[in-house]
């Protein structure tokens, strides 16, 4: 064998694998959805549900991102700047969730707040109600609630990790030239934090993006997003090529905010 062929060897074995495996079914799915015929066969009625999708899809994303950001930032400078007992526990507490499959957390919620759950079924039996009082599920609520607690821990790992790693000289030194505490973190510490701030808004923002077990089992028919509504066309009502369409498109999508 020629020695300029040997290096070239493991990447024509990767080019192969990559060829078979997922450029061309990649290849099929966009052929499946964009070929003149199924193109034709998607009306404007089919666009407007499909932008309606899109539209809900990039709405919960959003909220769910500026939530966890809400709940997250705090607890990043509350762990990054504080010592108190238990805080090592309590910090490993906090990416419990993200381990867990997303369906999971979602059955949990459902466990917990549901119709049947363990929360509604204690206060009829206390109030002697005949219907839950709490309507959690199937709601846009249960699924901020739960993208938040499943999410959080990004964002604490992710910006806690920079700001316990700046140089505290940087806040002490705008403080002698007489910032104030408030004035110090806007001006000094803030600006530092912000690429940590976005990378964590978008890792964030995409695992919401593409969410499936949550909105599924949370947010029920009601609540349609981009990979609910995938599975929704190809598995149940057998529409391949709006399901592929829809596949394209959460694609584009993520590849634009990757």
């Amino acid at each position: 064998m020629s020695s300029w062929l040997r290096p070239s060897l493991p990447w024509l074995g990767v080019s192969i694998f990559l060829g078979l495996f997922f450029f061309y079914p990649l290849a099929r799915i966009l052929w499946l959805g964009l070929n003149p015929a199924s193109l034709s066969g998607i009306g404007t009625s089919s666009l407007r549900f499909t932008f309606s999708v899109l539209l809900f899809t990039f709405y919960q994303a959003i909220l769910s991102t500026l939530l966890t950001l809400l709940i997250g930032l705090p607890a990043a400078y509350l762990f990054a700047r504080f010592d108190f007992r238990g805080k090592s526990l309590l910090r490993l507490l906090t990416a419990i969730p993200f381990m867990l499959p997303t369906v999971v957390v979602a059955a949990g919620f459902n466990a917990l707040l549901g119709p049947r759950g363990w929360i509604n079924l204690g206060l009829m039996q206390l109030f002697g109600l005949d219907s839950p009082p709490i309507a959690f599920v199937y709601t846009l609520s249960a699924i901020l609630l739960a993208h938040v607690f499943y999410n959080t821990t990004i964002v604490i790992r992710v910006v806690g990790n920079t700001l316990a790693h700046l140089d505290p000289r940087l806040e002490q030194a705008a403080r002698l030239l007489g910032a104030d505490a408030r004035r110090a973190f806007w001006r000094v510490t803030l600006p530092l934090l912000l690429p940590s701030i976005l990378a964590s808004s978008l890792l964030v923002f995409l695992f919401d993006f593409t969410s499936f077990g949550v909105i599924l089992l949370l947010g029920g028919p009601r609540f349609a997003t981009l990979e609910v509504e995938i599975y929704m066309q190809a598995i149940q009502i057998f529409n391949l090529p709006l399901a592929a369409v829809l596949s394209f498109i959460q694609l584009l999508c993520t590849l634009a905010f990757s």
